[in-house]
């Protein structure tokens, strides 16, 4: 994570040098230097929070007259910049984020579960199970796969976990659509499994529509999420990707 901050730092390359009077004062007002300092050591410690290689190389007041243009030097030829308000709450990399969230995680995404239909859906566990996680999932994705195989060992020890599968062939995998079209023709769990052990699966007979993998597309779309695998628990926190099974058994659990 840190060196993708690196990369963002280094990649907002100054087209332009920007002085501290970039857009003019009014006569009479005073120079925002007057009433605002910052020098390098205090911009360098709050850099190095998502920058850690970096440098800063100069400080002036930015166009947007509220905030430092700090220039940093991130090594290998590789210079940049990043902003900060006169309060020194926030800064700009690439978008706006309070200095106190800089290397933490952040805050997890929420959707509403109620609104994601599962009538497509391939459950895995006891249907009634108290705790359900919906998974959108692709079978000829490698970590879909690794994930199914975790699943089927979270199954083997909880009776009170169900895994709500929805479907959906990434357009990379130019076999996973024929796969998806015939495990959802067949609601067959033992299909489903063959698939993500990477057995092979009957082509789908000629009366199977392609209706609810169609379906199953406009849920993901709509969820605006664009990769797999994703997980989605009863309380519409998501995780993507996947997590070894003591991990994902405290994430269904809430810990």
């Amino acid at each position: 994570m840190k060196k993708c901050f690196v990369l963002m730092v280094a990649g907002m390359l100054i087209s332009a040098p920007f002085g501290a009077h970039a857009f003019p004062t009014k006569k009479g007002d005073k120079a925002c230097t007057e009433c605002h300092k910052l020098d390098k050591t205090e911009a360098e410690t709050i850099l190095k929070k998502f920058a850690p290689e970096g440098t800063v190389t100069n400080i002036t007041v930015a166009p947007l007259k509220s905030m430092w243009q700090i220039d940093v030097d991130a090594g290998g030829g590789k210079r940049g910049a990043f902003y900060l308000d006169f309060s020194k709450k926030y800064v700009v990399v690439g978008q706006m984020a309070p200095v106190e969230s800089l290397g933490k995680q952040p805050p997890p995404r929420k959707v509403d579960v109620s609104k994601i239909p599962l009538d497509d859906a391939i459950t895995l566990g006891v249907a009634t199970a108290k705790k359900k996680v919906i998974v959108l999932t692709d079978p000829d994705c490698p970590a879909c796969r690794e994930l199914h195989r975790i699943m089927k060992q979270v199954l083997a020890k909880r009776n009170d976990v169900a895994f709500a599968v929805i479907l959906y062939p990434l357009p990379m995998h130019k076999d996973a659509p024929k796969k998806v079209q015939a495990i959802l023709c067949s609601k067959s769990v033992d299909m489903l499994d063959d698939a993500y052990a990477g057995k092979t699966v009957p082509d789908p007979s000629a009366a199977c529509s392609t209706a609810a993998m169609e379906r199953n597309k406009v849920v993901v779309q709509a969820l605006e999420i664009e990769g797999t695998p994703t997980l989605v628990r009863d309380d519409g926190i998501v995780l993507f990707g996947f997590l070894p099974e003591d991990k994902l058994m405290e994430w269904i659990d809430k810990k």
